[in-house]
């Protein structure tokens, strides 16, 4: 296999509501919405890759932004 960028872990639904500042019950209402980062069921669990979480705050900026 090549060379594949790989996060060094995947974030669980803690980690990930509290990067955001949300509450986990929001994180999941986000996931059933599809409004939400991607993420990856493994088991029963859902996790979260953190540069798709950044990846989808950065799409929710609004406006230009100051340089």
């Amino acid at each position: 296999m090549g060379n594949v960028d790989l996060p060094e872990r995947l974030w669980d639904h803690e980690e990930t509501a509290a990067f955001y500042g949300v509450s986990v019950w929001t994180l999941h209402k986000w996931n059933s919405e599809g409004t939400g980062p991607r993420s990856y069921k493994i088991g029963r669990h859902r996790k979260y890759d953190p540069r798709d979480v950044s990846a989808h705050l950065e799409s929710r900026a609004s406006g230009q932004g100051v340089a």
